[in-house]
């Protein structure tokens, strides 16, 4: 027999693509996801294959120092029945020259990017033929994956979706913003693949590294890791939570994580800035999606921040108010991480499914900045020390806040405050631009014998609440729209649910906030030294804040903190009420001009008022879209924006994808800033 000879071959990029639900990375290159079968093409020259004379067998490695004990490298011939693990290759069928072959990895293999030999043999003499790379990922398809996950809606909204909505704002004002994650775009997989091979893991030790990328456990952590920079370790983002962005991008101005991600690697994977929590969560959220691994963006309403671990909340407060700094603890408005779906192995069984992941850096955990997976499920039964790092999240959902009010002479006063930490934990809806509220996954109803158990369990007493009926109570109201730009009204509500007449001083005062918790300059005041309160009535006290007061201090994140303290002359006890306040900024408009259909021209009209009493200078609109755009399109306007007249602006692009996408817009002048929109557009397929 002559030797066989193998002339061209055909990874069938697009075809594999297709069938494996990765054909948005493009068909340069091969992407297959494991434990499912993919086919190849050989063509051999001169003769057929010919079975029982000739013998084929692939090489498969992966990492810079494939072996076989680690599972980086793999040699296997192909046979009529594939063995039950391990990967495997079989004849499809045979036309002539030509041969398909059904390659398939096992559900547990590594992911990353391989390369691909066919050995060829013919009585002794042999033939090796590089076919060339594919990049292998995470399969949510395969029940045997540790990621599967059973419904195919979710598996569309958490692996394959590639744009999303993150929930923002105030607990009392729930706002979203769009957000393009942009996983399956030009050269997001092989920036992902880079940053794990830029993780000081794989550089200390690279085998130990890869061997370990079968598991979405070590990936996540590794993740988490590496979205920060706060290790040194070449991480993609540096945080900032000062209001002072000038040398880089404020974080309010993002609208998706492929920009980040592209920036990174083209500055020689030196940190972007800047990034906040939802930055970080979202380019993680992308990362793990481009993996494989289903993931989501979650945000946590009144998240505390409880350095010394005792779960106990304390900030001090004079009498006018104004806050002391005693300790690190704080309470964020909000905070927003990234749930991953896998299962959990490495613990006792009934921890699988939706893990925390952590990427903002706040604490260290073995020694490095990142957190997580911490089973949701853990976080909720109160089992504080499996791994990993679940009690830094337990207490973002759970820990009591008491105040103290410092009297002149130094004395403290303790302040009764109802539960307020771990509000409206919120994730975008499956399919739908709507929000779905997830508290319940992390705890049990409050004042619930369950909650108390959960407490118990975790060792930390939980404070009862006083009855609601007895007493005085105290709350914050906000008039109807908060407009930026304009004045508005917020109301203390006090009601004397006593049979006797009392009478209390009322401190009434506003400040500039930013989501972090940390205030800026007084907007807002009203000291009332002699307030009656009938008994069994209610009584309004209102205070206008003017936007000549709030308009220069007023932060990105757009909130004003309102903070009442009502002191009982007769019994000295004092009452804190305190309200973020969402200011809003006005609405872009975003019209469609034609029919959208796929690869022909589309114009967009993209709007907005200034509400503002000062024309808006430097202004420009940000848009992007998967699907939609190529990339990020900026239209700088020459003229300034006067007020209450129209900043406006038309864009043209091709969308090279067929379906729904959204148009995404972001709004910058020097005087408002971050004003996000977008627009759900149906591309109708190419005649």
């Amino acid at each position: 027999f002559a030797d066989l000879v193998l002339e061209t071959w055909d990874l069938q990029c697009e075809r594999n693509g297709r069938e494996h639900r990765t054909a948005e990375m493009g068909c340069q290159q091969l992407v297959v996801r494991r434990g499912q079968p993919f086919t190849i093409t050989l063509h051999f020259s001169g003769r057929a294959y010919e079975e029982g004379v000739d013998k084929l067998a692939f090489n498969v490695e992966t990492g810079p120092c494939p072996i076989e004990t680690s599972g980086t490298r793999s040699h296997f011939t192909v046979t009529d029945f594939p063995e039950e693990s391990g990967w495997s290759a079989v004849v499809q069928q045979q036309d002539g020259d030509s041969l398909s072959i059904s390659l398939c990895s096992p559900p547990n293999a590594r992911v990353g990017r391989y390369s691909l030999t066919l050995e060829t043999s013919t009585d002794y003499q042999g033939c090796s033929y590089h076919i060339g790379h594919f990049v292998l990922l995470f399969n949510a398809w395969h029940p045997e994956d540790t990621v599967y996950l059973r419904e195919e809606d979710e598996r569309c909204e958490y692996v394959l979706s590639q744009q999303g909505l993150i929930y923002q704002g105030s607990r009392s004002y729930i706002t979203s913003i769009p957000w393009n994650f942009g996983q399956f775009e030009d050269d997001v997989l092989s920036i992902c693949l880079e940053l794990l091979d830029t993780n000081p893991k794989f550089l200390r030790d690279q085998n130990r590294d890869c061997s370990r990328r079968n598991d979405p456990v070590y990936i996540g952590r590794v993740v988490s890791a590496m979205v920060n920079c706060n290790d040194e370790d070449r991480g993609v983002l540096a945080g900032r939570w000062d209001n002072h962005y000038e040398d880089g991008m404020s974080p309010m101005a993002w609208i998706g994580s492929v920009d980040i991600l592209k920036r990174w690697k083209n500055f020689g994977c030196q940190p972007v800035k800047y990034g906040q929590c939802w930055v970080f969560a979202a380019v993680a959220c992308t990362v793990m999606r481009c993996l494989g691994i289903p993931s989501r963006v979650v945000t946590n309403y009144n998240s505390a921040h409880d350095t010394n671990g005792n779960l106990i909340i304390d900030r001090y407060l004079s009498e006018t108010g104004e806050e002391e700094r005693r300790s690190n603890d704080m309470i964020w408005n909000f905070h927003c991480w990234v749930e991953s779906w896998m299962a959990r192995p490495d613990l006792a069984p009934g921890y699988d499914g939706w893990q925390a992941l952590d990427p903002t850096p706040q604490e260290k955990s073995e020694g490095v900045f990142c957190c997580g997976p911490a089973p949701v499920r853990a976080i909720k039964e109160g089992d504080l020390q499996l791994k990993y790092d679940i009690p830094f999240v337990f207490a973002e959902v759970n820990a009591d806040v008491v105040y103290w009010v410092v009297k002149p002479d130094g004395t403290q006063k303790k302040s009764t405050h109802p539960s307020v930490v771990g509000k409206n934990i919120s994730t975008k809806s499956v399919g739908r631009d709507s929000r779905e509220d997830i508290t319940h996954t992390y705890k049990y109803p409050e004042g619930s014998e369950k909650e108390r158990e959960v407490f118990m369990k975790a060792e930390l007493e939980k404070r009862s609440l006083g009855t609601e009926d007895e007493g005085l109570h105290l709350k914050i109201k906000v008039s109807e729209g908060a407009n930026n730009g304009c004045d508005f009204d917020v109301f203390a509500v006090i009601n004397n649910n006593t049979d006797t007449e009392r009478v209390c001083r009322l401190m009434l005062c506003a400040r500039t906030a930013s989501y972090n918790g940390t205030v800026g300059p007084q907007c807002g005041l009203k000291d009332l030294l002699n307030v009656t309160l009938e008994p069994r009535a209610e009584k309004r006290v209102p205070l206008r804040i003017l936007y000549e007061s709030y308009g220069e201090n007023l932060t990105q994140d757009n909130l004003i903190k309102v903070v009442a303290l009502l002191t009982e002359y007769q019994t000295g006890d004092v009452i804190v009420a305190m309200r973020d306040v969402y200011v809003q900024n006005p609405e872009i408009k975003i019209r469609i001009l034609g029919e959208p259909m796929q690869n022909r021209k589309l114009v967009a009209e993209v709007s907005l008022l200034n509400p503002l009493a000062a024309p808006l200078s430097q202004c420009m609109f940000v848009v992007e879209g998967t699907g939609l755009t190529d990339g990020q399109q900026i239209k700088e306007l020459e003229e300034p924006v006067e007020p209450q007249a129209e900043a406006k602006a038309r864009l043209d692009f091709v969308p090279r994808q067929a379906g729904l996408h959204k148009l995404m817009v972001d709004f910058e002048s020097d005087k408002l800033m971050g004003v996000k929109g977008y627009r759900n557009v149906i591309i109708a397929p190419q005649p």
